[in-house]
């Protein structure tokens, strides 16, 4: 599967919310994005899902400008306001709400299995907003692939949680390992911190190699 992004730009009511952008993604491959503060990052991800329509540009999967398709295989993982959960409800309750957006059964005793089998049974009962950030966007992002459509992921700035960006870039590269094309919304401090090549929102980086991403931080 290929997501190819081609100048891409989102105008809000009031001014530009993202600058015109290209980027690709592929399978097996973790694209790093960086941008400033208020660069846009979450237009890009909606962008890249098809879930928000560009002013200007075109996002295309393997070929097609297919809004519906991609929203069927992109997931997008911790979005600000958008997909990020509530902060006050319990990780039972963001898993047992995950599963059943994926197509899963959710039921108490399914979800109990579900966080035990990734580990995360010990902080069932914890609000949400208590989790340390590793955890945090390990839940999210495994919740986000039990979806059986999914083939791609897009993270939504992982690294405005805190925490050491060699944990989220992990599990990122894991997925991409995985056989799924994954990219990460961060700042330019985080992709210094981690060392490793990235595309930026407000240019073309098409033509960057992806392959070069799953190297360094495992």
């Amino acid at each position: 599967m290929e997501i190819v992004a081609e100048g891409v730009e989102v105008i809000g009511a009031h001014g530009p919310l993202l600058a015109p952008t290209s980027l690709r993604m592929r399978d097996g491959r973790l694209r790093l994005v960086t941008g400033e503060p208020n660069a846009g990052h979450t237009a890009l991800a909606l962008v890249l899902s098809g879930r928000l329509r560009p002013t200007r540009g075109t996002v295309r999967l393997d070929g097609a400008a297919d809004a519906g398709a991609l929203r069927r295989s992109v997931a997008v993982v911790d979005a600000p306001e958008i997909t990020e959960p509530d902060g006050a409800v319990s990780v039972r309750d963001v898993a047992a709400e995950g599963l059943s957006l994926a197509g899963r059964r959710s039921g108490r005793r399914r979800t109990r299995a579900w966080l035990s089998e990734h580990e995360l049974d010990d902080c069932a009962d914890e609000r949400f907003e208590n989790l340390v950030p590793a955890q945090r966007t390990r839940l999210l992002v495994e919740l986000a692939c039990e979806g059986r459509s999914t083939k791609a992921l897009v993270l939504d700035q992982p690294d405005r949680h805190g925490g050491d960006p060699a944990a989220w870039y992990a599990l990122a590269a894991r997925q991409a390992a995985r056989g799924m094309a994954v990219a990460v919304l961060c700042s330019p401090h985080s992709a210094d911190q981690l060392g490793v090549p990235r595309a930026r929102i407000g240019a073309d980086d098409r033509e960057q190699s992806t392959s070069d991403s799953l190297e360094g931080v495992r």
